[in-house]
């Protein structure tokens, strides 16, 4: 009797003993897939100084969507590819890169759904789509890169070092910081003891002026233009001005933004609205020291080419 009731509870408890390891063995695969997946997604970070602060982001991500049209020129310097921006931006030289990749709204307005449908592992954003940031933030990591406002060429190129850093392109982000500085330096030496300067924006037949504090400030401030009007108060959209302001405050240059032209809208270039008798007699326009800075300059401020050429092109001016 013993005999026969000791084979079927030894298999019962060779059961057991195999149901315990099969679970143990469960356990074990269940444990290290967790690992695995912790492991994919605790992937390595990049400390980048966004306008909101420190944020630790992926490194090297492969789908990024850009509301920045400087960090567009960046990346496009930088050859890093990106999957979706907004297309209707007129920056000559970004049009190309622009026709590659995915429409996903306007700078002001994102096509929440063409994001969505993207799904970026991460998004960069300035100025004008930063009251955008939650809802953006909301579809993936999100960068605010807005600049500071004060130190165009300053902040210009600590984002294209924090570029480098990120998607592992320091040594061609160190050169094109370097190329810049020298470049900088050079139209620092070119623009000494040639005179004053003054700062105007064109749109649809107005005049604004601006002055150190603002946006264009970095012509007085980083590049060494004399200020010929000194009381400019700080303005994001500039000071409204007249032509007879321009004959009386007498410029020996002028730096000229067509923001008509820049955005694409029908009307006179900034030099037929400035083409009239008042303009005419200042010393700027009777030397021809009238230098129109690129519509990149308002675009895509801070950007690699834009600094590039416009320091470039006011390097050449001065030179003469």
């Amino acid at each position: 009797m013993i005999k026969s009731c000791w084979k079927p509870l030894a298999l019962s408890v060779l059961a057991l003993s195999l149901l315990s390891a099969c679970g143990q063995k469960s356990n074990e695969n269940s444990t290290a897939s967790s690992t695995a997946a912790s492991a994919a997604v605790s992937g390595a970070t990049v400390s980048v100084n966004t306008a909101r602060g420190e944020m630790a982001v992926p490194e090297n991500p492969s789908k990024v969507v850009v509301f920045d049209m400087a960090t567009l020129d960046d990346l496009q310097a930088l050859k890093v590819p990106v999957v979706g921006a907004p297309k209707k931006v007129l920056v000559p030289y970004l049009q190309q890169t622009l026709e590659t990749v995915n429409n996903v709204g306007t700078l002001f307005e994102p096509d929440m759904e063409a994001l969505h449908a993207l799904k970026p592992q991460l998004i960069i954003i300035s100025g004008r789509t930063a009251p955008k940031y939650d809802e953006l933030a909301a579809l993936g990591p999100t960068m605010d890169m807005s600049d500071s406002g004060q130190d165009l060429i300053g902040d210009g190129l600590k984002m294209l070092d924090s570029y480098g850093k990120l998607f592992k392109k320091e040594t061609e982000a160190k050169k094109l910081h370097d190329d810049i500085q020298n470049l900088l330096a050079e139209t620092q030496q070119a623009v000494k003891g040639k005179g004053t300067g003054l700062i105007l924006m064109v749109n649809a037949g107005k005049l604004s002026a601006f002055g150190s504090s603002s946006r264009f400030g970095w012509i007085h401030t980083q590049v060494g233009v004399p200020a010929a009007d000194t009381s400019i108060p700080e303005a994001p959209h500039g000071q409204s001005v007249s032509f007879e302001y321009v004959q009386k405050i007498n410029p020996d240059w002028l730096f000229v933004i067509d923001r008509t032209a820049a955005i694409g809208e029908e009307g006179k270039t900034a030099q037929a609205v400035l083409n009239n008798d008042l303009v005419r007699q200042s010393k700027a326009w009777k030397e021809n020291h009238v230098i129109y800075l690129s519509s990149a300059s308002y675009l895509a401020a801070g950007g690699v080419q834009q600094m590039k050429t416009d320091l470039t092109n006011i390097k050449a001016a001065f030179a003469h």
